[in-house]
């Protein structure tokens, strides 16, 4: 559990890009933003001058851009088609592909990215946003009490074959219903999020046992060790068995060169002036 405080700055807009899924609360005094599971991919877009808390309940990993705000976003009259600031203020996409794809470009580069590169980034970012049309209706996110009993189950059954009835019947609402509001909390279809679940069961038995890969993909609820594979490198990028040893050398080089690095919370953050 980790909490964090900040304010934007006066004449930058803040966007927070999620590197990894996470369990996030964002508040502002006593309004809640967001409260649930933050996927991979997660755009948060905050207006200038704005107070923004956070409560972390899970391993996170942002990055963090400082957008002109007068350069990019310049006040609209009411009614106009684009971003505007008011529409802007506290948006949360939960799953925007370019912009994964651009912090994807920007990370792969570690500390080889130079300024101008960087900069190219947030202005390709900024401009995707200033054109895009905001949604005009929002679904109501699933309520957290059967958010959680949705949750319990499937981390009781995640191994057998779960149906959107079966799902839908455990949060008490009707498939479409659930289907919807489901994925407005945690930015997954229900389908999606019971192979992401397993995945995440996967990788811990990857990394803690010495299971064949058959084995394990019995074990999380996989049919056979194709299916397992090929999913497991369209939510990782990467094969398990690769996976699986890169996670042991990362573990091993990790230990060999700071002990206490293993329960640290690493967040690229690269604050720029992109007027």
């Amino acid at each position: 559990m980790r909490r964090e405080d900040a304010t934007t700055p006066a004449d930058r807009y803040f966007f927070a890009i999620a590197l990894k899924t996470t369990r996030v609360k964002l508040t502002r005094g006593r309004h809640t933003i967001f409260d649930g599971v933050m996927p991979t991919g997660t755009l948060y877009i905050g207006a200038p001058s704005q107070q923004l808390s956070a409560q972390f309940c899970a391993p996170c990993d942002f990055l963090h851009f400082h957008v002109s705000a007068s350069s990019y976003f310049p006040p609209l009259r009411a009614g106009a088609g684009p971003a505007s600031a008011q529409g802007l203020n506290d948006l949360i996409l939960l799953r925007d592909p370019f912009a994964e794809q651009l912090a994807k470009a920007l990370t792969e580069r570690g500390h080889s990215a130079d300024r101008d590169f960087a900069r190219c980034i947030g202005q390709t970012l900024a401009m995707h946003l200033a054109r895009r049309e905001l949604p005009h209706a929002r679904v109501n996110a699933l309520p957290k009490w059967r958010l959680r009993r949705v949750e319990e189950y499937v981390g009781t059954h995640f191994d057998h074959c779960i149906s959107l009835s079966e799902l839908a019947k455990v949060a008490g609402l009707s498939r479409m219903h659930f289907a919807a509001q489901f994925r407005a909390a945690t930015g997954y279809r229900p389908r999606e999020y019971l192979l992401h679940q397993r995945i995440e069961r996967a990788k811990s038995l990857l990394s803690n046992s010495e299971m064949a890969l058959a084995e394990v993909a019995l074990t999380v609820g996989f049919c056979t060790q194709a299916h397992f594979s090929t999913v497991f490198k369209r939510i990782t990028g990467d094969t398990p068995a690769r996976w699986r040893c890169a996670s042991r050398n990362a573990s091993v080089s990790l230990r060999l060169s700071d002990p206490a690095s293993t329960s640290r919370t690493v967040a690229h953050v690269l604050p720029a002036d992109f007027s």
